[in-house]
Protein backbone atom coordinates (compact mmCIF):
# COMPACT_ATOMS: atom_id res chain seq x y z
CA UNK A 1 0.00 0.00 0.00
CA UNK A 2 1.07 3.58 -0.51
CA UNK A 3 2.33 5.51 2.51
CA UNK A 4 -0.42 7.36 4.33
CA UNK A 5 -0.93 10.95 3.24
CA UNK A 6 -3.06 13.37 5.26
CA UNK A 7 -5.15 15.98 3.42
CA UNK A 8 -7.69 18.53 4.60
CA UNK A 9 -11.15 18.12 3.06
CA UNK A 10 -13.09 21.23 2.06
CA UNK A 11 -16.89 21.03 1.81
CA UNK A 12 -18.29 22.32 -1.47
CA UNK A 13 -21.78 23.20 -2.71
CA UNK A 14 -22.95 22.00 -6.12
CA UNK A 15 -24.21 24.62 -8.52
CA UNK A 16 -25.88 23.60 -11.81
CA UNK A 17 -25.75 25.53 -15.04
CA UNK A 18 -27.12 24.11 -18.26
CA UNK A 19 -26.91 20.56 -16.88
CA UNK A 20 -23.19 20.89 -15.94
CA UNK A 21 -21.89 20.55 -12.38
CA UNK A 22 -19.69 23.25 -10.83
CA UNK A 23 -18.03 22.88 -7.41
CA UNK A 24 -17.96 25.93 -5.17
CA UNK A 25 -15.99 25.81 -1.93
CA UNK A 26 -17.81 26.50 1.33
CA UNK A 27 -16.77 26.10 4.98
CA UNK A 28 -16.98 22.59 6.47
CA UNK A 29 -20.45 21.79 7.82
CA UNK A 30 -21.28 20.89 11.37
CA UNK A 31 -22.71 17.54 12.45
CA UNK A 32 -26.23 18.95 12.04
CA UNK A 33 -25.61 20.12 8.48
CA UNK A 34 -28.44 19.74 5.99
CA UNK A 35 -27.28 19.71 2.38
CA UNK A 36 -29.42 21.07 -0.43
CA UNK A 37 -29.96 18.68 -3.35
CA UNK A 38 -28.08 17.92 -5.58
CA UNK A 39 -25.22 18.37 -3.07
CA UNK A 40 -24.20 15.15 -1.31
CA UNK A 41 -24.36 14.75 2.42
CA UNK A 42 -21.03 13.23 3.54
CA UNK A 43 -20.52 11.28 6.79
CA UNK A 44 -17.19 10.02 8.24
CA UNK A 45 -17.20 6.84 10.38
CA UNK A 46 -14.33 5.47 12.51
CA UNK A 47 -15.11 1.96 11.26
CA UNK A 48 -15.81 0.06 8.04
CA UNK A 49 -19.36 -0.97 8.99
CA UNK A 50 -20.80 2.59 9.10
CA UNK A 51 -22.03 1.96 12.62
CA UNK A 52 -22.36 4.39 15.46
CA UNK A 53 -22.39 8.17 15.28
CA UNK A 54 -20.47 9.77 12.42
CA UNK A 55 -17.34 11.60 13.57
CA UNK A 56 -18.04 14.33 11.07
CA UNK A 57 -20.83 15.37 8.69
CA UNK A 58 -20.51 17.93 5.91
CA UNK A 59 -21.63 18.67 2.35
CA UNK A 60 -19.81 17.59 -0.81
CA UNK A 61 -20.70 18.63 -4.33
CA UNK A 62 -18.47 16.04 -6.07
CA UNK A 63 -17.13 12.69 -4.95
CA UNK A 64 -13.48 12.86 -5.97
CA UNK A 65 -11.14 12.68 -2.96
CA UNK A 66 -7.89 11.06 -1.87
CA UNK A 67 -6.47 10.89 1.65
CA UNK A 68 -3.10 9.82 3.06
CA UNK A 69 -3.73 9.18 6.70
CA UNK A 70 -6.85 10.11 8.66
CA UNK A 71 -9.36 12.07 6.50
CA UNK A 72 -10.74 14.01 9.47
CA UNK A 73 -10.12 14.65 13.14
CA UNK A 74 -11.09 11.73 15.31
CA UNK A 75 -10.68 9.16 12.53
CA UNK A 76 -7.99 6.51 12.20
CA UNK A 77 -5.62 6.38 9.21
CA UNK A 78 -6.96 2.99 8.28
CA UNK A 79 -10.23 1.12 8.70
CA UNK A 80 -12.51 4.12 8.30
CA UNK A 81 -15.62 4.60 6.18
CA UNK A 82 -17.16 7.51 4.30
CA UNK A 83 -20.81 7.60 3.12
CA UNK A 84 -22.28 10.01 0.59
CA UNK A 85 -26.05 10.32 -0.01
CA UNK A 86 -28.36 12.64 -1.93
CA UNK A 87 -32.06 12.64 -2.84
CA UNK A 88 -32.97 14.56 -5.95
CA UNK A 89 -35.73 14.90 -8.51
CA UNK A 90 -34.70 13.32 -11.83
CA UNK A 91 -37.71 14.70 -13.72
CA UNK A 92 -38.70 12.16 -16.35
CA UNK A 93 -35.67 9.97 -15.50
CA UNK A 94 -34.15 7.92 -18.30
CA UNK A 95 -30.80 6.22 -19.07
CA UNK A 96 -27.78 7.17 -16.92
CA UNK A 97 -24.14 6.13 -16.63
CA UNK A 98 -22.73 5.43 -13.13
CA UNK A 99 -18.89 5.49 -12.89
CA UNK A 100 -17.00 4.59 -9.71
CA UNK A 101 -13.30 4.14 -8.87
CA UNK A 102 -11.70 3.42 -5.52
CA UNK A 103 -8.79 2.33 -3.46
CA UNK A 104 -10.11 0.34 -1.45
CA UNK A 105 -13.82 -0.66 -1.40
CA UNK A 106 -16.72 1.21 -3.01
CA UNK A 107 -20.42 0.43 -3.39
CA UNK A 108 -23.10 2.48 -5.20
CA UNK A 109 -26.85 2.24 -4.46
CA UNK A 110 -29.96 3.62 -6.17
CA UNK A 111 -32.82 3.87 -3.66
CA UNK A 112 -31.07 1.81 -0.94
CA UNK A 113 -33.33 -0.63 0.82
CA UNK A 114 -35.20 -1.59 -2.35
CA UNK A 115 -34.72 -4.73 -4.42
CA UNK A 116 -31.75 -4.43 -6.78
CA UNK A 117 -30.61 -1.17 -5.21
CA UNK A 118 -26.87 -1.99 -5.38
CA UNK A 119 -25.61 -0.98 -8.82
CA UNK A 120 -21.79 -1.10 -8.30
CA UNK A 121 -19.95 -3.43 -5.90
CA UNK A 122 -16.12 -3.09 -5.69
CA UNK A 123 -15.78 -4.21 -2.11
CA UNK A 124 -12.24 -5.44 -1.49
CA UNK A 125 -8.87 -4.34 -0.09
CA UNK A 126 -6.63 -3.57 -3.03
CA UNK A 127 -3.26 -2.00 -3.62
CA UNK A 128 -4.35 -0.59 -6.96
CA UNK A 129 -7.32 1.50 -8.00
CA UNK A 130 -10.33 -0.45 -9.17
CA UNK A 131 -13.11 1.08 -11.29
CA UNK A 132 -16.42 0.22 -12.93
CA UNK A 133 -19.02 1.89 -15.14
CA UNK A 134 -22.62 0.67 -15.43
CA UNK A 135 -25.67 1.86 -17.35
CA UNK A 136 -28.75 2.41 -15.21
CA UNK A 137 -32.29 3.46 -16.08
CA UNK A 138 -33.68 5.79 -13.43
CA UNK A 139 -37.48 6.08 -13.19
CA UNK A 140 -39.10 9.50 -13.14
CA UNK A 141 -39.43 11.48 -9.94
CA UNK A 142 -37.31 11.63 -6.78
CA UNK A 143 -34.67 8.98 -6.00
CA UNK A 144 -31.80 8.54 -3.56
CA UNK A 145 -28.18 7.85 -4.49
CA UNK A 146 -25.79 6.47 -1.89
CA UNK A 147 -22.06 5.79 -2.17
CA UNK A 148 -20.28 3.79 0.55
CA UNK A 149 -16.47 3.85 0.66
CA UNK A 150 -14.09 2.07 3.07
CA UNK A 151 -10.34 2.26 3.46
CA UNK A 152 -8.82 -0.74 5.13
CA UNK A 153 -5.13 0.09 4.84
CA UNK A 154 -2.82 2.51 3.06
CA UNK A 155 -3.79 5.36 0.80
CA UNK A 156 -7.46 6.18 0.27
CA UNK A 157 -8.99 7.20 -3.04
CA UNK A 158 -12.63 7.44 -4.14
CA UNK A 159 -14.38 8.88 -7.16
CA UNK A 160 -17.99 8.66 -8.36
CA UNK A 161 -20.07 10.39 -11.02
CA UNK A 162 -23.47 9.96 -12.66
CA UNK A 163 -24.45 11.49 -15.98
CA UNK A 164 -27.39 11.12 -18.35
CA UNK A 165 -26.81 9.26 -21.59
CA UNK A 166 -27.88 11.65 -24.33
CA UNK A 167 -27.50 9.62 -27.49
CA UNK A 168 -30.70 9.67 -29.52
CA UNK A 169 -30.41 5.90 -30.03
CA UNK A 170 -30.25 5.32 -26.28
CA UNK A 171 -32.43 8.03 -24.73
CA UNK A 172 -36.03 7.90 -25.91
CA UNK A 173 -37.56 9.27 -22.71
CA UNK A 174 -39.33 12.60 -23.17
CA UNK A 175 -38.92 15.32 -20.56
CA UNK A 176 -41.89 16.00 -18.31
CA UNK A 177 -44.36 18.71 -19.30
CA UNK A 178 -43.24 22.04 -17.82
CA UNK A 179 -45.32 23.18 -14.86
CA UNK A 180 -46.39 26.51 -13.40
CA UNK A 181 -47.15 28.05 -16.78
CA UNK A 182 -48.80 31.47 -16.79
CA UNK A 183 -49.19 34.32 -19.23
CA UNK A 184 -49.61 38.06 -18.73
CA UNK A 185 -50.83 40.34 -21.49
CA UNK A 186 -50.00 44.06 -21.60
CA UNK A 187 -52.79 45.91 -23.36
CA UNK A 188 -50.67 49.01 -23.73
CA UNK A 189 -47.72 47.37 -25.50
CA UNK A 190 -49.61 44.41 -26.96
CA UNK A 191 -46.95 42.01 -25.61
CA UNK A 192 -47.58 38.67 -23.95
CA UNK A 193 -45.10 37.40 -21.34
CA UNK A 194 -45.03 33.69 -20.46
CA UNK A 195 -43.35 32.18 -17.41
CA UNK A 196 -42.97 28.59 -16.20
CA UNK A 197 -41.09 26.50 -13.65
CA UNK A 198 -37.69 24.93 -14.41
CA UNK A 199 -37.69 21.25 -15.34
CA UNK A 200 -35.70 18.73 -13.24
CA UNK A 201 -34.16 16.62 -16.02
CA UNK A 202 -30.32 16.60 -15.97
CA UNK A 203 -30.15 16.28 -19.75
CA UNK A 204 -32.51 19.19 -20.39
CA UNK A 205 -31.53 21.23 -23.44
CA UNK A 206 -34.17 23.97 -23.19
CA UNK A 207 -37.73 24.92 -24.01
CA UNK A 208 -39.75 25.65 -27.12
CA UNK A 209 -42.53 28.24 -27.18
CA UNK A 210 -45.51 27.65 -29.48
CA UNK A 211 -48.47 29.86 -30.41
CA UNK A 212 -51.73 28.77 -31.96
CA UNK A 213 -54.47 30.49 -33.91
CA UNK A 214 -57.39 28.21 -34.75
CA UNK A 215 -55.79 24.74 -35.15
CA UNK A 216 -52.31 25.71 -36.37
CA UNK A 217 -49.32 25.73 -33.98
CA UNK A 218 -46.27 27.86 -34.80
CA UNK A 219 -42.96 27.60 -32.96
CA UNK A 220 -41.97 31.09 -31.87
CA UNK A 221 -38.70 30.50 -30.04
CA UNK A 222 -36.29 28.06 -28.38
CA UNK A 223 -34.82 29.19 -25.09
CA UNK A 224 -32.97 27.94 -22.03
CA UNK A 225 -34.73 30.54 -19.85
CA UNK A 226 -38.00 30.04 -18.00
CA UNK A 227 -39.75 33.04 -19.49
CA UNK A 228 -40.48 34.45 -22.93
CA UNK A 229 -42.04 37.68 -24.19
CA UNK A 230 -43.92 37.56 -27.47
CA UNK A 231 -43.50 40.89 -29.23
CA UNK A 232 -45.03 39.69 -32.51
CA UNK A 233 -48.58 39.18 -31.27
CA UNK A 234 -51.06 40.71 -33.73
CA UNK A 235 -53.38 43.28 -32.19
CA UNK A 236 -56.63 42.13 -33.77
CA UNK A 237 -58.93 41.38 -30.88
CA UNK A 238 -58.60 37.65 -31.64
CA UNK A 239 -57.71 34.99 -29.09
CA UNK A 240 -54.35 33.20 -29.28
CA UNK A 241 -53.10 30.22 -27.29
CA UNK A 242 -49.59 29.44 -26.06
CA UNK A 243 -47.93 26.27 -24.84
CA UNK A 244 -44.42 25.39 -23.67
CA UNK A 245 -42.61 22.13 -24.49
CA UNK A 246 -39.36 20.96 -22.92
CA UNK A 247 -36.71 19.18 -25.05
CA UNK A 248 -33.59 17.26 -24.04
CA UNK A 249 -30.14 16.74 -25.54
CA UNK A 250 -31.28 13.56 -27.28
CA UNK A 251 -33.91 15.53 -29.20
CA UNK A 252 -36.92 14.26 -27.23
CA UNK A 253 -39.70 16.83 -26.83
CA UNK A 254 -42.30 16.79 -24.07
CA UNK A 255 -46.03 17.19 -24.56
CA UNK A 256 -47.26 20.75 -24.44
CA UNK A 257 -48.49 22.54 -21.36
CA UNK A 258 -52.15 23.40 -20.95
CA UNK A 259 -53.10 26.12 -23.41
CA UNK A 260 -52.56 29.63 -22.10
CA UNK A 261 -55.08 31.89 -23.87
CA UNK A 262 -54.55 35.57 -24.63
CA UNK A 263 -57.20 37.79 -26.16
CA UNK A 264 -55.45 40.64 -27.88
CA UNK A 265 -56.39 44.22 -27.29
CA UNK A 266 -59.47 45.39 -29.15
CA UNK A 267 -59.88 49.13 -29.29
CA UNK A 268 -63.31 49.10 -31.01
CA UNK A 269 -66.12 49.59 -28.52
CA UNK A 270 -69.43 47.71 -28.88
CA UNK A 271 -72.58 49.43 -30.08
CA UNK A 272 -74.60 51.61 -27.71
CA UNK A 273 -77.41 49.70 -25.93
CA UNK A 274 -80.94 50.55 -27.05
CA UNK A 275 -84.48 49.72 -26.02
CA UNK A 276 -84.12 50.60 -22.35
CA UNK A 277 -87.20 49.89 -20.29
CA UNK A 278 -87.99 49.60 -16.59
CA UNK A 279 -90.40 47.58 -14.49
CA UNK A 280 -91.04 47.29 -10.78
CA UNK A 281 -90.72 44.34 -8.41
CA UNK A 282 -90.69 43.72 -4.69
CA UNK A 283 -86.89 43.77 -4.82
CA UNK A 284 -86.30 47.07 -6.63
CA UNK A 285 -86.30 48.62 -10.12
CA UNK A 286 -85.70 46.22 -13.03
CA UNK A 287 -83.91 47.70 -16.06
CA UNK A 288 -83.86 45.81 -19.36
CA UNK A 289 -82.46 46.58 -22.82
CA UNK A 290 -81.70 44.96 -26.16
CA UNK A 291 -78.59 42.75 -26.06
CA UNK A 292 -75.57 44.16 -27.93
CA UNK A 293 -73.56 41.91 -30.26
CA UNK A 294 -70.02 41.34 -28.99
CA UNK A 295 -70.75 42.67 -25.51
CA UNK A 296 -69.20 40.68 -22.67
CA UNK A 297 -70.88 42.78 -19.98
CA UNK A 298 -72.72 46.01 -19.39
CA UNK A 299 -72.38 48.95 -17.03
CA UNK A 300 -75.50 50.47 -15.49
CA UNK A 301 -75.34 54.13 -14.46
CA UNK A 302 -77.81 55.83 -12.15
CA UNK A 303 -78.52 59.45 -11.24
CA UNK A 304 -81.13 60.87 -8.86
CA UNK A 305 -84.04 62.34 -10.76
CA UNK A 306 -83.19 65.86 -11.91
CA UNK A 307 -79.41 65.29 -11.56
CA UNK A 308 -76.80 64.78 -14.28
CA UNK A 309 -74.29 63.16 -11.93
CA UNK A 310 -74.29 59.45 -12.82
CA UNK A 311 -72.74 56.69 -10.72
CA UNK A 312 -72.07 53.12 -11.88
CA UNK A 313 -74.29 50.80 -9.84
CA UNK A 314 -74.04 47.47 -11.66
CA UNK A 315 -71.99 45.41 -14.10
CA UNK A 316 -74.27 42.60 -15.35
CA UNK A 317 -73.31 40.11 -18.04
CA UNK A 318 -76.85 39.87 -19.42
CA UNK A 319 -79.14 42.56 -20.82
CA UNK A 320 -80.96 43.24 -17.58
CA UNK A 321 -80.21 44.53 -14.11
CA UNK A 322 -82.15 44.69 -10.84
CA UNK A 323 -81.34 47.84 -8.89
CA UNK A 324 -82.08 46.61 -5.39
CA UNK A 325 -80.34 49.61 -3.83
CA UNK A 326 -82.89 52.12 -5.11
CA UNK A 327 -84.71 53.79 -2.23
CA UNK A 328 -88.47 53.35 -1.98
CA UNK A 329 -90.62 56.24 -3.22
CA UNK A 330 -87.59 57.74 -5.00
CA UNK A 331 -87.09 58.45 -8.71
CA UNK A 332 -83.92 57.70 -10.69
CA UNK A 333 -82.63 58.10 -14.22
CA UNK A 334 -80.69 55.22 -15.77
CA UNK A 335 -78.27 54.87 -18.69
CA UNK A 336 -76.41 51.76 -19.83
CA UNK A 337 -73.13 51.17 -21.72
CA UNK A 338 -71.75 47.96 -23.27
CA UNK A 339 -68.26 46.54 -22.68
CA UNK A 340 -66.42 43.96 -24.79
CA UNK A 341 -64.01 41.32 -23.50
CA UNK A 342 -61.09 43.73 -23.90
CA UNK A 343 -62.74 46.29 -21.64
CA UNK A 344 -63.71 48.81 -24.34
CA UNK A 345 -66.80 50.70 -23.26
CA UNK A 346 -69.45 52.11 -25.57
CA UNK A 347 -71.11 55.46 -25.20
CA UNK A 348 -74.01 55.51 -22.77
CA UNK A 349 -77.54 54.83 -23.91
CA UNK A 350 -80.44 57.20 -23.82
CA UNK A 351 -81.93 57.82 -20.38
CA UNK A 352 -84.96 56.16 -18.83
CA UNK A 353 -86.57 57.22 -15.54
CA UNK A 354 -88.38 55.09 -12.97
CA UNK A 355 -89.69 55.49 -9.43
CA UNK A 356 -89.41 52.71 -6.90
CA UNK A 357 -92.74 52.61 -5.07
CA UNK A 358 -93.46 51.82 -1.48
CA UNK A 359 -93.45 48.01 -1.42
CA UNK A 360 -94.59 47.72 2.18
CA UNK A 361 -97.95 45.97 2.15
CA UNK A 362 -100.77 47.05 4.47
CA UNK A 363 -101.25 45.12 7.71
CA UNK A 364 -103.75 42.28 7.79
CA UNK A 365 -107.44 43.16 8.18
CA UNK A 366 -108.57 42.76 11.79
CA UNK A 367 -111.87 42.58 13.60
CA UNK A 368 -113.62 40.55 10.90
CA UNK A 369 -117.09 39.44 12.03
CA UNK A 370 -119.24 37.15 9.88
CA UNK A 371 -122.98 36.80 10.58
CA UNK A 372 -125.10 34.23 8.68
CA UNK A 373 -128.28 35.70 7.13
CA UNK A 374 -131.21 34.42 5.14
CA UNK A 375 -129.42 35.55 1.98
CA UNK A 376 -125.82 34.57 2.83
CA UNK A 377 -123.42 36.35 5.19
CA UNK A 378 -123.00 39.84 6.58
CA UNK A 379 -119.34 40.85 7.01
CA UNK A 380 -117.91 43.76 9.04
CA UNK A 381 -114.28 44.61 9.92
CA UNK A 382 -112.08 47.27 11.45
CA UNK A 383 -110.76 50.11 9.28
CA UNK A 384 -107.23 49.31 8.07
CA UNK A 385 -104.65 51.81 9.42
CA UNK A 386 -102.53 51.90 6.22
CA UNK A 387 -102.20 55.50 5.02
CA UNK A 388 -101.96 54.40 1.37
CA UNK A 389 -104.83 51.91 1.49
CA UNK A 390 -106.28 51.39 -1.95
CA UNK A 391 -109.02 48.77 -1.65
CA UNK A 392 -110.34 45.65 0.06
CA UNK A 393 -110.98 42.25 -1.52
CA UNK A 394 -113.45 39.75 -0.04
CA UNK A 395 -112.67 36.03 -0.31
CA UNK A 396 -114.89 33.05 0.42
CA UNK A 397 -113.85 29.42 0.35
CA UNK A 398 -114.48 25.86 1.40
CA UNK A 399 -112.79 24.04 4.26
CA UNK A 400 -110.87 21.02 3.03
CA UNK A 401 -109.16 18.32 5.09
CA UNK A 402 -109.90 16.44 8.29
CA UNK A 403 -110.63 17.62 11.82
CA UNK A 404 -106.92 17.78 12.71
CA UNK A 405 -105.91 20.02 9.84
CA UNK A 406 -108.14 21.98 7.51
CA UNK A 407 -107.25 24.24 4.59
CA UNK A 408 -109.32 27.15 3.31
CA UNK A 409 -109.56 26.86 -0.49
CA UNK A 410 -110.72 30.34 -1.49
CA UNK A 411 -111.91 32.29 -4.49
CA UNK A 412 -112.24 36.02 -4.99
CA UNK A 413 -115.73 37.42 -4.32
CA UNK A 414 -115.73 41.22 -4.51
CA UNK A 415 -113.44 44.28 -4.77
CA UNK A 416 -114.44 47.11 -2.44
CA UNK A 417 -113.33 50.70 -1.95
CA UNK A 418 -110.92 51.67 0.83
CA UNK A 419 -113.63 53.49 2.81
CA UNK A 420 -115.77 50.35 3.12
CA UNK A 421 -115.81 48.25 6.31
CA UNK A 422 -118.80 45.98 5.59
CA UNK A 423 -120.12 43.72 2.89
CA UNK A 424 -123.31 41.72 2.33
CA UNK A 425 -122.36 38.46 0.71
CA UNK A 426 -125.35 36.97 -1.10
CA UNK A 427 -125.48 33.25 -1.70
CA UNK A 428 -127.99 30.39 -1.53
CA UNK A 429 -127.87 29.45 2.17
CA UNK A 430 -127.85 25.68 2.44
CA UNK A 431 -126.24 25.09 5.84
CA UNK A 432 -122.68 24.61 4.64
CA UNK A 433 -119.62 25.71 6.60
CA UNK A 434 -117.54 28.37 4.85
CA UNK A 435 -114.29 30.25 5.44
CA UNK A 436 -114.07 33.96 4.70
CA UNK A 437 -111.49 36.72 4.98
CA UNK A 438 -110.85 40.25 3.75
CA UNK A 439 -107.50 41.26 2.21
CA UNK A 440 -106.14 44.83 2.12
CA UNK A 441 -104.28 46.33 -0.87
CA UNK A 442 -102.38 49.62 -1.00
CA UNK A 443 -102.24 52.08 -3.91
CA UNK A 444 -99.35 50.14 -5.46
CA UNK A 445 -101.24 46.83 -5.36
CA UNK A 446 -99.20 45.30 -2.53
CA UNK A 447 -101.41 42.95 -0.60
CA UNK A 448 -101.31 41.98 3.09
CA UNK A 449 -102.11 38.38 2.13
CA UNK A 450 -100.49 37.92 -1.28
CA UNK A 451 -97.37 39.94 -0.46
CA UNK A 452 -96.69 38.93 3.14
CA UNK A 453 -99.08 36.04 3.77
CA UNK A 454 -100.85 38.02 6.53
CA UNK A 455 -104.53 37.06 6.78
CA UNK A 456 -107.16 36.49 9.47
CA UNK A 457 -109.60 33.78 8.41
CA UNK A 458 -113.07 33.42 9.95
CA UNK A 459 -115.28 30.34 9.58
CA UNK A 460 -119.08 30.46 9.68
CA UNK A 461 -121.98 28.14 8.91
CA UNK A 462 -124.75 29.24 6.54
CA UNK A 463 -128.37 29.22 7.57
CA UNK A 464 -130.24 26.31 6.02
CA UNK A 465 -132.81 27.96 3.77
CA UNK A 466 -133.40 24.93 1.56
CA UNK A 467 -137.15 24.30 1.12
CA UNK A 468 -138.43 21.20 2.89
CA UNK A 469 -140.74 20.41 -0.05
CA UNK A 470 -139.15 18.10 -2.60
CA UNK A 471 -138.38 19.62 -6.01
CA UNK A 472 -141.10 18.57 -8.45
CA UNK A 473 -140.20 16.69 -11.60
CA UNK A 474 -141.87 16.56 -15.05
CA UNK A 475 -142.69 20.24 -15.40
CA UNK A 476 -143.12 21.48 -19.00
CA UNK A 477 -141.34 24.71 -18.05
CA UNK A 478 -137.67 25.70 -17.92
CA UNK A 479 -137.44 28.40 -15.27
CA UNK A 480 -134.66 30.89 -14.40
CA UNK A 481 -134.53 33.45 -11.57
CA UNK A 482 -132.25 36.49 -11.24
CA UNK A 483 -132.06 39.67 -9.20
CA UNK A 484 -133.65 42.57 -11.06
CA UNK A 485 -132.40 46.14 -11.02
CA UNK A 486 -133.69 49.00 -8.91
CA UNK A 487 -137.15 48.50 -7.43
CA UNK A 488 -138.19 45.63 -9.71
CA UNK A 489 -137.26 42.96 -7.13
CA UNK A 490 -136.69 39.45 -8.45
CA UNK A 491 -137.02 38.66 -12.15
CA UNK A 492 -138.38 35.25 -13.24
CA UNK A 493 -138.43 34.07 -16.84
CA UNK A 494 -139.28 30.72 -18.39
CA UNK A 495 -139.68 28.72 -21.58
CA UNK A 496 -142.78 26.64 -22.27
CA UNK A 497 -142.26 23.06 -23.50
CA UNK A 498 -143.90 22.50 -26.88
CA UNK A 499 -144.65 18.90 -25.96
CA UNK A 500 -146.96 19.93 -23.16
CA UNK A 501 -150.66 20.47 -23.63
CA UNK A 502 -151.82 23.92 -24.61
CA UNK A 503 -151.83 26.29 -21.62
CA UNK A 504 -154.33 28.95 -20.68
CA UNK A 505 -151.99 30.72 -18.25
CA UNK A 506 -149.29 30.49 -15.56
CA UNK A 507 -149.26 30.57 -11.77
CA UNK A 508 -146.25 31.84 -9.72
CA UNK A 509 -145.48 30.61 -6.18
CA UNK A 510 -142.91 31.86 -3.60
CA UNK A 511 -141.62 29.91 -0.62
CA UNK A 512 -142.58 31.27 2.78
CA UNK A 513 -140.03 30.13 5.42
CA UNK A 514 -142.47 31.00 8.21
CA UNK A 515 -145.21 28.65 7.02
CA UNK A 516 -142.77 26.29 5.24
CA UNK A 517 -145.07 26.22 2.18
CA UNK A 518 -145.08 27.62 -1.36
CA UNK A 519 -147.68 30.40 -1.56
CA UNK A 520 -149.30 31.73 -4.73
CA UNK A 521 -148.25 35.29 -5.57
CA UNK A 522 -149.53 35.73 -9.17
CA UNK A 523 -151.71 34.28 -11.99
CA UNK A 524 -150.57 35.29 -15.48
CA UNK A 525 -152.05 35.05 -18.94
CA UNK A 526 -151.12 32.71 -21.76
CA UNK A 527 -148.57 35.08 -23.34
CA UNK A 528 -146.50 35.61 -20.19
CA UNK A 529 -142.87 34.40 -20.22
CA UNK A 530 -141.51 36.34 -17.25
CA UNK A 531 -142.53 37.98 -13.99
CA UNK A 532 -141.08 40.67 -11.65
CA UNK A 533 -141.63 39.90 -7.98
CA UNK A 534 -141.58 43.38 -6.48
CA UNK A 535 -142.73 41.96 -3.17
CA UNK A 536 -139.51 40.07 -2.56
CA UNK A 537 -137.72 41.28 0.56
CA UNK A 538 -134.63 43.30 -0.31
CA UNK A 539 -131.35 41.44 0.14
CA UNK A 540 -133.22 38.18 0.82
CA UNK A 541 -132.96 34.96 -1.14
CA UNK A 542 -136.38 33.63 -2.31
CA UNK A 543 -137.41 30.34 -3.89
CA UNK A 544 -140.03 30.03 -6.66
CA UNK A 545 -142.31 27.60 -8.47
CA UNK A 546 -144.15 28.26 -11.75
CA UNK A 547 -146.97 26.04 -13.07
CA UNK A 548 -149.04 26.00 -16.24
CA UNK A 549 -152.86 26.18 -16.19
CA UNK A 550 -154.95 24.02 -18.56
CA UNK A 551 -158.35 24.85 -20.09
CA UNK A 552 -160.00 22.21 -17.91
CA UNK A 553 -158.75 23.98 -14.78
CA UNK A 554 -156.01 21.51 -13.97
CA UNK A 555 -152.49 22.66 -12.96
CA UNK A 556 -149.16 21.20 -14.12
CA UNK A 557 -146.35 19.96 -11.99
CA UNK A 558 -144.41 23.08 -10.83
CA UNK A 559 -141.05 24.07 -12.23
CA UNK A 560 -138.59 24.94 -9.39
CA UNK A 561 -136.92 25.38 -6.94
CA UNK A 562 -135.31 28.46 -8.47
CA UNK A 563 -133.64 30.90 -6.13
CA UNK A 564 -132.79 34.57 -6.51
CA UNK A 565 -131.73 37.34 -4.13
CA UNK A 566 -133.51 40.65 -4.40
CA UNK A 567 -131.26 43.73 -4.58
CA UNK A 568 -130.44 45.42 -1.28
CA UNK A 569 -130.99 48.88 -2.76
Amino acid sequence: MNPARRTTATAVVLATAGGLLTAVAVPAASAATTCTSPVFKRQFFANTTFSGTPKKTDCDSAIDQSWSGAPASGLPSNNFGVRWSVTRDFGSGGPFSFSAAGLDGIRVYLDPGTTGARKIDLWKNTSTTVSKTVNVTIPKGKHTLRVDYVNWTGSAKVKFGYTPRTSATVDTVKPLVPTGTSVAYDKVTGKATLTWAKNKEMDLAGYRVYRRTADTWTRLSTTTATSYTDTTLPVTGATYHYEIRAHDKAGNESAGTADQPVTTVDRTAPAVPTGLDTSLSLSGIQIEWTAVAGAASYRVYRAPSGSTSYTAVGNPTTASYLDASAAEESSYTYRVSALDAAGNESARSGAVTATRPDTTAPPAVTGLAVTPTAYGFSLTWDPNPATDLGRYVVYRGELLGDDEEKVCSVHEVEWLSADTTSYEYATLPDGEEACLFVDAYDDNWWSAWKTNGDVNIVTATELDMTPSVATPEGSPLELDATAAEGDEGTHLDWNWSASAQETTGYRVYRWNPATETYEKIADLGTGATDYYDTGAQRGTTSFYWVTTLAADGTESVPAGDWAATAPTA
